[in-house]
């Protein structure tokens, strides 16, 4: 019933009353009737047909309403975002309607602003996604409770009675949730449901935003009580139906501090000339039962969290660093994945299978690159350097073999804050990259697009990583940016292979603005996502690929070996097992790829807070950057290590002019224009760790000597224009 009223809709040229819908859907009974009249009420709800003021259905495609999620900004404005509409919608603060962010809204297009801008008014609140608010507790002269929220873009003005207020006190950081709105106007009631602690006292304000994306820190008592029932060794029960590699070379590469250890890897140079690589696996699935409390609480997190002092694992601690952890010199689980490569890098060969193995040495990526990049090695590397070189070999083969295909390397650069043991920062550098790290990345690569080729080819229901094509106009948007700055880029956007990606990336490749422009070219990207359809991977120029590397730290990698073991060991390849998998897996993928975003989000928050925390130890001293962004409201520089700040349009000494098109400002007075890519010196004006934001001025513009190794903290490689 309910595909043949959307059917009737869709194909509607009119909005029809509900006597005209039920004549086309063909509704003859009492019975008919009654399913009708459930299923378009149903529709009413979800936001799916809309019901008009003049008593007429259509679906909400087909009307000025659409359905979107609001993105607040702390002006008290917003936009929403529609899926399916290229550009979000406008709303002024008078026509927010109550909306706060991240509410799903119903909003009308009441008009155009602009050719870039469609404006228009919050009909309905459709669901409040964000159910607990954290911020700091202050309490008056009366003894009422106010929460002032950490998230200005959230406009509510939460007061807690001393009876609702758990006892808190003035200067408690509170997880609260609202009770009863009073007015429109925000005003609302609600209660302390738990107390993160006191703002002072170290850590809270990681904790703070940990709680505000709904990432569980403790695991529940059924978890534990699971867990301290496990066997934290392997038996020789274990064993059963698995191919044993102990006496094989395997181990490990991570980084120094590196505790949760997925995969392993070996090497063998066949006589014919190809290679043999292993990528072992930690067999994750094998103990964590599906269904059972730990796999429930691991799909509900989705995702490790990493952040600048600490980790939030998915699983708990007796199994990410101890039984699943491929630690060296003990047998562990797996799942391994064995492939043959030629000397071209095409994979003539593979294996996946269970297996048992012991891991000769955990190794760290800054003393492979000691072998690799120097040929210094170290001390208890001795035998191992000759399959370190092996490894490297193919390596390269592989790579060369993506970037022939149209694998994108955007060469996107991380920063790393160092902390105290307070947690408070002591200085912000770039993460090291060597050929350690980029021959892990090759291996994890290669051994994901074999196990979803495997499955993809066996047409089983499966998880995929996908990343779809850009859209045209995004393209476009950028080349027309390109060309703006005087740059003559080819390449046919009618058909945007990824090899025509890496040819703009290429012909771009030595201008001086490389890293800006890559960066937005980068962002014109659609975001990689899990989806149980394959749909290939656009960045890495894959056909078919999945994520199997990482269970201890991803649920969907842990779902993948779920499925290997269901249909590979166990041959359960009946309809009954198809028919569970393909109902489940729409539901992990979607969840995965939400806990995923919301884990990149707390990741980037704490890391801008601790980034201006450290800054306030800066004010008034001067660095070099490059123009990073140009809005209407200023430019963003970023300086070498990363750390970004905006020296706001109000504080510059002139009027400028903002050239939406070519991303410039030019002073009215005294004509000095800024673009994007340029260098400047900069000095730290303002900067807050509560706010997350930092403020520049500009000192002077500058030409980097490029030949020279720029010291970020001391800005001295310029020549003053």
């Amino acid at each position: 019933m309910r595909e043949s009223i959307i059917n009737v809709l869709k194909n509607s040229d009119r909005a029809l009353d509900i006597y005209e819908l039920q004549d086309r859907v063909g509704v003859n009974s009492v019975e008919e009737t009654k399913e009708f009249t459930e299923e378009l009420r149903k529709l009413e709800d979800e936001v799916v047909v809309y019901h008009s003021n003049k008593d007429k259905y259509m679906m909400l495609e087909n009307s000025h309403l659409r359905k979107g999620v609001m993105r607040a900004n702390k002006k008290g404005f917003g936009f929403v975002e529609v899926e399916g509409l290229d550009d979000d919608i406008y709303v002024s603060q008078d026509n927010m309607n109550g909306a706060i962010h991240d509410d799903v809204v119903l909003v009308e297009i009441t008009s155009k602003m602009n050719m870039d801008r469609i404006e228009g008014r919050v009909l309905k609140i459709i669901e409040r996604k964000i159910q607990k608010y954290i911020g700091l507790m202050k309490f008056d002269s009366k003894g009422m409770g106010h929460v002032i929220l950490d998230d200005s873009k959230i406009k509510l003005n939460i007061q807690v009675p001393k009876e609702k207020s758990l006892n808190a006190v003035d200067g408690h950081k509170v997880v609260v949730e609202v009770d009863k709105m009073m007015n429109h106007n925000g005003r609302c009631e609600g209660h302390v449901c738990e107390i993160i602690g006191h703002v002072n006292d170290p850590g809270v304000d990681i904790l703070s935003i940990i709680y505000k994306y709904n990432i569980n820190v403790d695991f529940p008592d059924e978890v534990k009580s699971q867990v301290a029932s496990m066997p934290m060794e392997v038996y020789e029960s274990d064993l059963k139906g698995r191919r044993d590699l102990r006496d094989q070379v395997i181990f490990t590469i991570d980084g120094d501090d590196t505790k949760d250890i997925d995969d392993a890897i070996s090497i063998e140079k066949l006589s014919n000339g190809h290679y043999r690589l292993g990528v072992h696996i930690a067999d994750v699935s094998y103990y964590v039962k599906e269904g059972s409390p730990l796999d429930t609480e691991a799909m509900d997190r989705g995702t490790s969290v990493y952040l600048v002092d600490r980790v939030i694992p998915m699983l708990p601690h007796e199994l990410s660093n101890g039984i699943c952890s491929l630690n060296p010199n003990v047998d562990r689980l797996a799942m391994s994945c064995v492939m043959e490569f030629n000397n071209e890098g095409k994979q003539l060969d593979y294996e996946i299978f269970p297996s048992v193995i012991r891991s000769r040495i955990q190794m760290t990526y800054k003393k492979v690159n000691s072998i690799l990049e120097k040929n210094i090695i170290p001390e208890g590397y001795e035998d191992f350097a000759d399959d370190l070189r092996t490894m490297e070999e193919l390596a390269e083969i592989l790579r060369k073999a993506k970037v022939k295909r149209g694998y994108i390397d955007f060469g996107v650069e991380e920063a790393k804050i160092l902390v105290d043991e307070n947690c408070v920062p002591t200085d912000v550098v770039l993460r090291e990259r060597g050929r350690g790290e980029n021959l892990i990345e090759d291996f994890m690569i290669a051994a994901n697009e074999c196990v979803a080729t495997h499955i993809y080819f066996m047409n089983l229901p499966f998880i995929y990583r996908v990343h779809e094509y850009p859209k045209e106009e995004k393209i476009r948007s950028f080349l027309g940016f390109v060309s703006s700055l005087g740059y003559q880029v080819n390449g046919n956007i009618k058909d945007v292979k990824p090899t025509t990606m890496q040819a703009i990336l290429k012909q771009l490749q030595d201008k001086p603005e490389y890293k800006i422009l890559s960066s937005l070219l980068l962002r014109s990207m659609q975001k990689a996502v899990y989806k149980p359809e394959n749909l290939g991977h656009y960045g890495l120029a894959s056909k078919c690929y999945t994520h199997f590397t990482s269970p201890i730290r991803r649920y969907p990698d842990t779902t993948v070996h779920r499925l290997l073991r269901t249909y590979l060991v166990e041959g359960k390849v009946d309809m009954q097992t198809i028919k569970k998998w393909e109902e489940k897996l729409v539901y992990i993928a979607e969840h995965s790829s939400e806990r995923e975003r919301a884990s990149v989000d707390c990741e980037r928050e704490v890391d801008d807070m601790k980034m201006a925390e450290y800054m306030e130890k800066h004010i008034g001293e001067e660095y070099e950057g490059m123009i990073s962004s140009i809005t209407s409201f200023g430019m963003f520089v970023e300086l070498d290590n990363l750390i970004e700040g905006l020296v706001p349009l109000r504080d510059m000494k002139d009027f400028f002019h903002f050239d939406e098109e070519r991303m410039t400002l030019t002073g009215e007075k005294s004509h000095v224009k800024y673009s994007i890519g340029e260098r400047v010196v900069i000095k730290v004006v303002r900067a807050s760790k509560e706010e997350k934001t930092i403020d520049f001025e500009v000192v002077r513009k500058v030409v980097w000597r490029r030949e020279e190794k720029l010291d970020w903290k001391k800005g001295e490689n310029y020549y003053l224009l």
